[in-house]
């Protein structure tokens, strides 16, 4: 007879198989510091989160912005990884701005704009160069060359003060393995920490592009933003629909647990994931992915979340 506390065991076993066994580990992505003192987020007690920062935070008045989401970060202990991205308010109507404000920074005044920032967050152990470098939303959009200048930057401020730095963080567009190649051609040494958003797989439950950046790029590969969306501008196949955005999260995970250790035929592996957002948006708004609704209220999608990040913190 098999003694009861085998048994006991092998149950446990089995109800644990499955998220326990991820390698990857999750945070969030959000840009309100709210979302610190909300009970919902505290109950999922994770220990990563990442921002956007705009290169010139310190003089476009959103200073006051960025030192309390910083100061909310630390005050709750978080890895907090850092993404600098374009100046606000200059992608409109699908085209980058082309005023003075909007003009990407030369590598000079990126390295000014980064002492700013690190000596102020010392603590900082992880950056990202650029958000979505082959985006039309940003200056690198047409230009690997631009994205990798400021790479370099921050690879010898690394070697400084020794944090980590993301080589490209790419959204999961047409461009991408073709920028990600050049890119690759053009960075000194061989970089080995990329970011991606691979919102199209996440939501169209495919897996295409995840697996082309993992089959492009060496070494680990995290997903800086992703989940699955509420709604998507007027798109009838991504109307707001908070049960849909739900199922593509569950999707999210099982897919990030698809490819968090090596396989045959790829480079890399995911090894961490960024949930974004927290907080939804209103009905009319373009672009939703929230977890809570507007008032704080959990959504579907929420549960998904704190079942799977349960064992991945």
């Amino acid at each position: 007879m098999v003694p009861a506390a085998i048994i006991t065991l092998l149950i446990a076993l089995v109800l644990g198989a499955g998220p326990a066994d991820a390698r990857y580990r999750v945070g969030m992505a959000e840009q309100s510091a709210e979302m610190f003192s909300a009970p919902a987020w505290q109950d999922l007690r994770l220990k990563r989160v990442r921002y956007l920062v705009p290169w010139d935070w310190a003089r476009t008045g959103q200073k006051a912005e960025v030192l309390a989401f910083m100061a909310a970060a630390r005050a709750h202990r978080q890895d907090t990884l850092v993404t600098f991205t374009a100046h606000r308010g200059c992608f409109a109507d699908r085209r980058y701005s082309r005023s003075r404000a909007c003009r990407a920074p030369s590598a000079s005044d990126y390295r000014k704009a980064f002492h700013s920032f690190d000596n102020r967050f010392p603590w900082v152990r992880t950056y990202s160069a650029w958000n979505e470098v082959n985006h039309v939303s940003q200056p690198t959009f047409r230009s690997p060359r631009l994205a990798v200048r400021y790479y370099r930057v921050l690879r010898r401020e690394a070697a400084r003060r020794r944090f980590r730095v993301m080589a490209a963080d790419l959204l999961d567009t047409s461009n991408m393995r073709r920028y990600v190649r050049s890119f690759l051609r053009l960075a000194p040494g061989r970089p080995k920490l990329w970011g991606l958003h691979n919102y199209q797989d996440v939501n169209r439950l495919t897996s295409a592009d995840t697996r082309t950046l993992l089959e492009t790029v060496p070494g680990q590969v995290w997903l800086t933003e992703t989940n699955g969306v509420v709604k998507v501008g007027n798109s009838p196949q991504f109307g707001y629909s908070p049960s849909r955005a739900a199922r593509r999260t569950r999707w999210m995970f099982r897919l990030a647990g698809r490819y968090d250790s090596t396989r045959r035929g790829l480079r890399s592996r995911i090894t961490r994931l960024f949930v974004y957002q927290w907080f939804g948006a209103p009905r009319d708004a373009s672009f939703d992915a929230g977890l809570v609704d507007l008032g704080g209220t959990p959504r579907a999608a929420y549960y998904v979340v704190k079942r799977y990040a349960r064992s991945r913190r």
